[in-house]
């Protein structure tokens, strides 16, 4: 999976600015923060949210509990508001090519690359499938399955997902049982961004979230969308009470507006 490169083009302006002479675009490049203590992360108390990679994050169950929550929920929602935003981006483009009568080659090879990318067979269904969901529901699975950030594969592995690898030749770590004999890894990812990023991109391809991806397209509505995710675990109903209990003992829908502060954003003028 390509790395986010932290510098990522905002394309939601595309359709107003493509033609103008020169073309330009949004920029936003994320802060880095290498965390030394967790009075590094920033708790969220506001909407407009600053745009920040947290790195070598903290061990939260060692803090005490409402604490280790609103540092959980500060490093995390950040990078989901970041990845949302890289995909948001290329969706964006894609949708500008419906708009062109004729593509070039650099059209024609983002088209396939994005389409490969999400298993789509047409422009409706990758647009679909490029599709993001509530924050809130983002939160309640990066939280049971990282277990608040205490799990291993979230320390060592930047994984919020329990994301399996099945490729040798991607960053992985071992994890510590077999299935059926067979020895299981999971991925390993660069920053908390890029394991959303693929979080969103399992979501979107897997046959197993069909009727999630088909609700999704008709509303964002919690309550209506989480029984949907019944098979990301084997728990099934299990899991999905689980989510649900999560959500409303840590009131995570009040994240579902939170955004990306737009005074982080850069106008940069592309070269012709």
């Amino acid at each position: 999976m390509q790395s986010l490169r932290f510098h990522l083009i905002l394309f939601s302006l595309f359709g107003f600015l493509a033609c103008s002479e020169p073309p330009m675009v949004m920029v936003l490049s994320p802060t880095q923060v290498a965390v030394q203590h967790a009075d590094d992360i920033l708790v969220i108390d506001d909407t407009l949210v600053k745009p920040v990679l947290y790195h070598n994050l903290p061990h939260f169950e060692e803090l005490p509990v409402e604490e280790s929550k609103a540092k959980f929920i500060g490093a995390v929602l950040p990078a989901i508001l970041i990845a949302k935003f890289k995909i948001d981006s290329v969706r964006n483009e894609v949708k500008a090519l419906t708009l062109k009568k004729k593509w070039n080659h650099k059209d024609s090879a983002l088209y396939m690359a994005q389409s490969e990318r999400f298993r789509a067979k047409s422009t409706a269904s990758l647009l679909d499938k490029m599709r993001t969901h509530p924050n809130s529901i983002v939160l309640a699975q990066a939280i049971v399955e990282s277990g608040w950030g205490s799990s291993r594969f979230f320390q060592e592995a930047n994984n919020l997902f329990g994301i399996w690898s099945y490729n040798t030749s991607e960053p992985r770590i071992a994890a510590g049982k077999s299935r059926n004999g067979t020895r299981i890894f999971l991925r390993k990812y660069e920053n908390i961004s890029e394991s959303i990023v693929d979080y969103f991109e399992t979501v979107a391809r897997a046959r197993a979230y069909r009727h999630f991806r088909e609700a999704r397209k008709n509303t964002t509505d919690v309550t209506t969308l989480v029984p949907y995710l019944r098979y990301y675990s084997e728990r099934r109903d299990e899991y999905v009470e689980q989510l649900q209990t999560i959500i409303r003992q840590n009131d995570l829908t009040r994240y579902d507006g939170h955004q990306l502060d737009p005074a982080y954003f850069i106008a940069k003028t592309l070269p012709k």
